[in-house]
């Protein structure tokens, strides 16, 4: 990754910077915003918010002086502002994908709707398209990584978040010849199912969060779209529905992921998983049958083995993105994006309290229904809804007990959705539908 710095380096030197279009200034876009000012070798040349002022803000606040920042409704527009040296700020996403000069487009939208619009504007016009929107991706990322493919773009998550800091480890331990057998994350606090925007409301206030966002985090449900999002990109599989989630140590880890049969907690290998109490890491669990390397292993204090850990104490978010916006553009290359079999599991929606028929639902991170990890397999059979399908204008057609998994013939979805016609669409042509 650090030969990047090298080639970023000389585009500067070059005056041929990655022109980048970030679309949606929230928290995590906000912040990638002002750090691509800084940067040599790449530029936030068009930077798109439902609220303009906020993109401007985010400029300003890394030394981008005013008089360099000029805003555009057309693509044309935009295009002779970046051809007169300037930073170009706009109020819709389709500004961002449709602006020729513009060679990556970054979806930091937050919403799996107008994320998706955009998403497929930037493939339509052949961007690369870094996504920030796992919530989309495990929803419908095989189909937009194969019109990537076709478009001969890449389409890729993120390095920061967990997923793409995962597969990082993946490859590394890989590319030394070592198996890898478990791949997961941290959590830092227990699963609350129960979680809501009221209950998440103080400590959200105290954080400077979206309470839904906060309460997604705490009723699991983002957890289990990152291990979603590790099981597409992978083959790897949940050992249990819903994932195992032991309490743990670091170093305990090696000993906690074995089989049941070799003292473990484990019934197979290939599997992904989260930890209480190892947040905010990353890690594998790999192992070899080389006894020299078992030997070099042991000799590096990396344990007694079989199983080896693998441990990244850190994942730095949107610090991080302007890795995969420079691997995209300069090698076409993804983070980690869902393989070609994909997808290999499913985050379904489960009720977060008795719902009534009638009722309308309310999406990630609301009131009604919380996410649970599946493979696709099992999703399939039991017909089960994919949490990124449900949102307020979905509606309960019969009732379902606290707990419950939500299926597809107990909701009226929206047929509208853009979310639901890409569904669709990939479950046609990728033979895995459950609709």
């Amino acid at each position: 990754m650090l030969e990047l710095t090298t080639e970023l380096e000389q585009l500067e030197r070059e005056g041929t910077p990655i022109r980048v279009g970030i679309i949606g200034v929230g928290q995590m876009g906000r912040a990638l915003a002002g750090q691509l000012a800084l940067l040599p070798g790449i530029r936030p040349a068009v930077t798109v918010d439902h609220r303009p002022p906020r993109a401007r803000t985010a400029l300003l606040a890394s030394g981008v002086p005013e008089e360099r920042i000029a805003q555009a409704e057309t693509p044309e527009e935009a295009e002779e502002l970046i051809r007169r040296g300037k930073l170009v700020i706009g109020g819709d996403g389709l500004l961002a994908a449709r602006t020729p000069s513009v060679d990556v487009v970054v979806d930091a939208t937050g919403n799996i709707e107008d994320g998706l619009l955009y998403s497929l504007e930037a493939i339509a016009h052949r961007k690369h398209l870094v996504t920030m929107n796992a919530e989309a991706d495990v929803t419908v990322g095989p189909l937009l990584a194969r019109k990537a493919r076709e478009a001969g773009v890449v389409y890729t998550g993120m390095a920061g978040d967990e997923p793409g800091a995962v597969m990082e480890l993946y490859r590394f331990a890989r590319a030394m010849g070592l198996t890898v057998l478990v791949l997961g994350k941290g959590k830092n606090n227990h699963v609350d199912l129960e979680a809501n925007p009221d209950t998440a409301a103080r400590e959200a206030a105290e954080k400077g969060m979206n309470p839904r966002m906060l309460a997604s985090f705490q009723d699991g449900t983002k957890t289990m779209v990152e291990l979603t999002a590790m099981a597409n990109a992978t083959g790897f599989l949940p050992d249990v529905p819903g994932a195992r989630g032991p309490s743990a140590a670091a170093e305990e880890l090696p000993g906690l992921y074995r089989l049941r049969e070799e003292g473990g907690i484990l019934s197979r290998y290939a599997t992904v998983d989260y930890v209480n109490g190892v947040a905010p890491g990353v890690f594998a669990i790999v192992t070899t049958p080389h006894p020299e390397l078992r030997a070099q292993l042991r000799y590096l204090s990396m344990g007694e083995g079989p199983n080896y850990l693998l441990y990244r104490p850190y994942h730095l978010c949107s610090m991080e993105t302007p890795i995969s916006i420079a691997r995209a553009a300069l090698r076409g290359m993804a983070t980690i994006a869902p393989l070609a079999e994909a997808p290999f599991a499913e985050t379904a929606a489960v009720a977060k309290r008795d719902l009534r028929a009638g009722e309308l639902l309310d999406g990630i991170g609301g009131y009604t229904v919380y996410g649970t990890i599946l493979s696709h397999r099992d999703a399939a059979a039991q017909g089960a809804l994919p949490m990124g399908l449900v949102n307020r204008r979905t509606r309960m057609k019969r009732d379902a007990a606290k707990g419950q998994l939500i299926t597809y013939d107990m909701v009226e979805l929206w047929e509208d959705s853009l979310a639901l016609r890409l569904r669709k669409e990939q479950d046609g042509l990728l033979g895995k539908g459950l609709l």
